[in-house]
């Protein structure tokens, strides 16, 4: 297939009128040497910053007036495709004449939404936004670098979506507030997901600790453990053989402080459970008896009934419970 197919087809309108302007005519390439940054009585700021998922790197220079930390002039060089020249010059044209600590508040989402012809049209497909994230990956470098500081305390929180600049505390609030099931859901309360996909699960085109599935997956551990506390009566919520250890004995004391408990400590004595096994069909629930319960004739017969027939109602079939 010629380049003339491809720039015939749909590839091409993925992409902005502005975005394709930039990357024939950037507005703000090149460089601030040094005396042109004294001429302006500034001090020269050089920051580099490179892109491991795609190669791509971007050289930032600021001139900035020391009295002011305003920034005076602002350039780039850009070493990668089209989609990051114009970024990087939009990233730069957004910097021009803010303070320092005004500029580091720039996003990646404030780029690709001034590339954009209209504001409800993404500016550049989704597998591309990567380009503006290192646009605003640079702009920390460079304030880094003025201020003296590690680029990083600028990231107070841990980014999991790094397209929409989305936090790990901000998903997993969204996600218990509306009960959100699935990623696109996700990608509808906070925009996270939709651009390069690479946050949503393994298999993307950059690595991460986290992703949008481990956390439905963690809020669903979440419900299932919360039910369990609460010693929720539909069996068919709680599905006790997946329980971990922790969670199994949760489930167990919340039935027994439910149901149990006060008929025992009514008659001066109360119980507590040691352990929970598997053996082969059943799932042993070891317990001790505590007070006046400890030497009565009916703990080995009515109580013990009693204990065994709730948790396997409330619980599960396969319950034994086996006094120690």
């Amino acid at each position: 297939m010629g380049i003339d197919s491809l720039v015939g087809g749909t590839i091409w309108d993925e992409y902005s009128q502005k975005v394709t302007d930039l990357m024939n005519n950037p507005q703000n390439m090149g460089e601030i040497t040094e005396e042109q940054a004294k001429e302006m009585g500034a001090q020269l700021i050089v920051a580099d910053f490179g892109a491991e998922s795609c190669g791509d790197a971007v050289r930032l220079y600021w001139a900035v007036d020391p009295d002011t930390d305003k920034i005076l002039s602002s350039k780039f060089k850009s070493f990668g495709c089209g989609t990051a020249i114009a970024s990087s010059d939009t990233m730069a044209e957004l910097c021009k004449d803010k303070k320092v600590d005004e500029a580091v508040k720039i996003t990646n989402i404030d780029v690709e939404l001034a590339m954009r012809d209209t504001p409800d049209v993404p500016s550049v497909p989704p597998q591309k936004m990567h380009c503006s994230v290192m646009a605003y990956d640079v702009i920390k470098k460079a304030a880094a670098l003025y201020k003296g500081v590690d680029m990083e305390s600028f990231e107070e929180e841990v980014i999991i979506c790094e397209c929409a600049r989305v936090t790990l505390d901000t998903l997993k609030e969204v996600i218990r507030l509306n009960d959100l099931t699935t990623v696109e859901q996700i990608t509808d309360y906070t925009k996270a997901g939709g651009f390069c996909k690479s946050c949503i699960k393994p298999g993307g085109h950059e690595e991460k600790d986290i992703y949008l599935v481990d956390l439905l997956d963690d809020y669903e551990k979440e419900k299932l453990a919360s039910k369990a506390s609460l010693g929720n009566d539909t069996s068919s919520d709680i599905n006790f053989e997946d329980m971990t250890i922790v969670q199994r004995i949760k489930a167990v004391d919340a039935v027994i402080d439910k149901h149990i408990r006060q008929m025992l400590i009514r008659d001066g004595g109360d119980m507590e459970i040691l352990d929970i096994k598997e053996n082969g069909e059943h799932i042993d629930i070891y317990i001790r008896y505590l007070g006046a319960c400890s030497g009565c004739e009916s703990s080995s017969t009515g109580t013990l009934y009693a204990i065994d027939n709730t948790l396997q109602e409330k619980l599960s079939k396969k319950i034994r419970v086996l006094p120690i």
